[in-house]
């Protein structure tokens, strides 16, 4: 490929079919799997009042509200992720869910999940911020409303503010049990 071509391809800001493919694929595997997370914290085994002890345990303070925001934030982005609504808004929803789960539940347990680890949470925020990079594509519903907003810039901004909101909840609401009382 002449040198000249792979620039005007690279910094091309129209993506091809193949790139409309790949943002629907990753909305429909990314969106669905968020919304589930959401539903089994609110319908699961041990519904609302199971996920409220469960993040009693974690620290987060006031568990109720914080199962509750949970549950809330991933059926609504894991909604708009799958319907291709609002880029890059869902995607730093789950960059903050992800973060926040890292930094709660799989903290100290390394890298992979069947250990605790944070490999899970790590892969579905990449795949947010490869997601606000790429945009929702030409199957989506910001297709049909013009929103343009992709690409790195929003990507970036899509995980810092995932992030930034993480580490405010984290600053403000995480009070894990100390050592000798757990």
């Amino acid at each position: 490929m002449p040198r000249s071509t792979f620039f005007a391809v690279a910094s091309s800001s129209t993506p091809g079919p193949a790139a409309d493919l790949a943002a629907l694929m990753l909305r429909l595997g990314l969106g669905p799997m968020v919304m589930a997370h959401g539903a089994n914290k609110v319908w699961g085994g041990g519904k609302l009042p199971g996920t409220t002890g469960w993040f009693e345990a974690l620290g987060l303070r006031p568990a109720w509200l914080h199962a509750r925001l949970a549950a809330a934030v991933e059926l609504a982005s894991g909604a708009l992720l799958t319907l291709g609504a609002a880029c890059p808004l869902p995607e730093s929803a789950v960059i903050g869910l992800m973060a926040t789960a890292a930094a709660t539940d799989h903290r100290g347990k390394g890298f992979f999940v069947f250990k605790g680890g944070f490999e899970y949470v790590g892969v579905v925020a990449l795949a947010c911020a490869a997601l606000a990079d790429l945009g929702h594509g030409r199957w989506s519903l910001d297709a049909l409303v013009g929103n343009r907003r992709s690409g790195p810039l929003w990507s970036a901004a899509a995980t810092a503010a995932g992030v930034g909101a993480a580490a405010a909840l984290l600053k403000t609401s995480y009070r894990p049990a100390s050592p000798e009382k757990a």
